[in-house]
């Protein structure tokens, strides 16, 4: 077998073909840009008729639930273009089991799943909320038991003072006298 050289591609077996130059020939990348939008328009296409087909059906509208039906990723559920209509699919069946309702019907096994899916999202943004709130408040009272403490660490900070100016006079006291002691001391001797 022939050593590659850096940049050459070794020879091929008669008849085969290249990949890439079946898919883009003569190194034009339009060919595959064309079949990428093909295959996004395809995949947006059949989570549109996912939506509609749930909605049609009384099943809850979830992006998981259309993402499963469509048949592509749930990433794509969410992608900008797609979650919108999602979100207005859920708003719709929201709107739906409420009117029912107000009419006096009772509500059925598929409205019910709907408003438990959304009354679900709610709780999830609330908990959320309630966290960062409860975070919020700790720290306002953290900052406001350290507000109450500081006078007493003030006073405190004064007495310590007054008494390091005590306990200086003292010890100079007390080494003036040790001098004076030392000196007669001497003198004695």
């Amino acid at each position: 077998m022939e050593a590659a050289l850096p940049g050459h591609r070794p020879a091929r077996a008669p008849g085969r073909v290249d990949l890439l130059q079946l898919l883009a020939p003569r190194g034009n990348p339009a060919p595959l840009a064309e079949a990428r939008r093909r295959d996004s328009l395809d995949k947006r296409t059949r989570v549109l008729t996912a939506i509609t087909a749930l909605e049609k059906e009384g099943q809850p509208v979830t992006f998981a639930a259309v993402a499963r039906t469509a048949r592509v990723s749930a990433w794509l559920t969410y992608a900008p273009g797609v979650r919108e209509h999602i979100e207005a699919a859920q708003l719709r069946q929201a709107r739906l089991t409420t009117i029912p309702a107000q009419l006096g019907n009772p509500p059925t096994f598929i409205s019910l799943r709907a408003e438990l899916e959304l009354a679900r999202e709610e709780i999830k943004e609330l908990r959320t909320e309630r966290d960062r709130l409860h975070d919020a408040l700790r720290h306002q009272l953290g900052r406001q038991l350290d507000a109450l403490h500081t006078p007493d660490l003030a006073a405190k900070a004064e007495e310590l003072a007054r008494q390091n100016v005590h306990l200086t006079s003292q010890l100079q006291q007390a080494s003036a006298a040790r001098t004076a002691a030392e000196k007669l001391l001497s003198f004695r001797r």
